[in-house]
């Protein structure tokens, strides 16, 4: 049994200063444990680094010596909020090829995980969103602490949930799953448990000496399924649970709003109707609303689509519909503008393209689902298909 640990750098580890590598690997009693580590940028994830996850991902899955794999974030601030969005953004005004290579082969890692052989678990510890997402809702235990904020924010930057999320929203209700993804709206630890987005929640103090929980680990007791045994190493006790979630008073009007047969315009009337109320969902309502009309009318019009679109799709299907909405995003939606305003600029103040949801064109809308490349050369073709 081997127990060590491997924190060499693999060549493009470090990042650009050359201080720090970006991945940290190690092998703690059978389980190989990957540290984002990125605490600076709040763990965001490069381009280098989906190469180091899949390459080392791929070794432990052939090595029998290896039982399971453990994900967290360095710090305690964030596991990975989410991809380096200005990178894409430079890019697209570069005009190089990075912005499809980084998504195509970041799903291509998304979907490998979901997919992977061997117990997975991922420390949601602190912020947790956008690529975060797609890394840790591939894994069989989730475990969130109080430090916990959950979100897919996509919509705030004239983008649209990606990253499998399509597929992992669709295992909630219709409601909650249109209520997120629209929204971007940031969850605690039960509101996470709520939504179905986590297992377990535990302190932050608890994960502290993870490493030395692994250690304890007794694999040659047959009586506990791995998963089990790290559970029962991570999270013995839980700490709350979904019926303490905040998100529990507002759920009535959640449900009577977020309905899968309304339009985006007729969603807004129905909120501004209850706004208009002097109630508790009332003022829930009007929080709501001036989020999404913060958001961009075209992208959010996408955004539902697709959501509604993902819950008849198996999930390779949904990534692949995913990347033709997100190689859309930037040349016919309002990524890029999204980007200048809240990150480069930063003067919060986004030109989108529609300006308000009555004037999105449902034809507009459809040409995100359409593929724009030749028949046969999707980058995901092979995707979930018999090597």
């Amino acid at each position: 049994m081997r127990n060590q640990t491997d924190n060499a750098p693999a060549a493009g580890d470090a990042g650009a200063s050359g201080a720090e590598p970006e991945v940290l690997f190690e092998e703690i009693n059978r389980v190989g444990v990957i540290t984002l580590n990125r605490p600076r940028q709040l763990n965001a994830l490069s381009y280098p680094m989906i190469g180091l996850l899949e390459a080392r991902l791929r070794e432990w899955a052939g090595r029998g010596d290896i039982a399971a794999v453990l994900l967290r974030g360095a710090g305690p601030k964030a596991f990975c909020a989410g991809g380096d969005i200005r990178a894409l953004y430079d890019s697209f005004h570069a005009g190089t090829p990075l912005r499809q290579r980084f998504f195509v082969d970041e799903y291509r890692l998304d979907y490998a995980l979901h997919r992977y052989p061997k117990p997975m678990v991922a420390l949601m510890d602190g912020i947790v969103m956008g690529g975060g997402m797609g890394l840790a809702q591939a894994a069989h235990l989730r475990i969130v602490t109080e430090r916990s904020r959950i979100a897919m924010p996509e919509t705030g930057i004239g983008l649209v949930p990606d990253v499998g999320a399509s597929h992992f929203l669709s295992k909630m209700p219709v409601e909650l799953a249109l209520y997120v993804g629209l929204t971007g709206v940031s969850l605690g630890a039960a509101d996470t448990l709520l939504c179905g987005l986590a297992d377990v929640a535990v302190e932050s103090a608890t994960l502290a000496d993870a490493g030395q929980r692994l250690a304890a680990i007794r694999w040659d007791d047959g009586a506990r399924a791995p998963l089990d045994a790290l559970r029962a190493a991570l999270a013995p006790q839980a700490t709350l649970g979904a019926a303490e979630a905040p998100l529990l008073p507002a759920l009535p009007a959640l449900l009577r709003h977020f309905r899968a047969d309304r339009t985006l315009p007729q969603l807004l009337d129905s909120l501004a109707a209850e706004a208009a109320t002097d109630s508790e969902a009332g003022a829930w309502a009007a929080r709501t609303l001036d989020t999404l009309r913060s958001r961009s009318p075209l992208m959010t019009a996408v955004t539902r689509e697709l959501l509604l679109r993902g819950r008849r799709l198996d999930l390779a299907d949904c990534f692949r519909m995913e990347l033709v909405a997100v190689s859309h995003a930037f040349t016919d939606g309002d990524f890029i503008e999204g980007v200048r305003a809240l990150i480069v600029d930063k003067d919060n103040a986004p030109r989108w393209r529609v300006a308000g949801a009555d004037a999105v064109d449902p034809a507009a809308v459809q040409r995100f689902f359409d593929a724009p490349w030749a028949a046969g050369a999707d980058p995901l073709a092979d995707l979930g298909k018999p090597a």
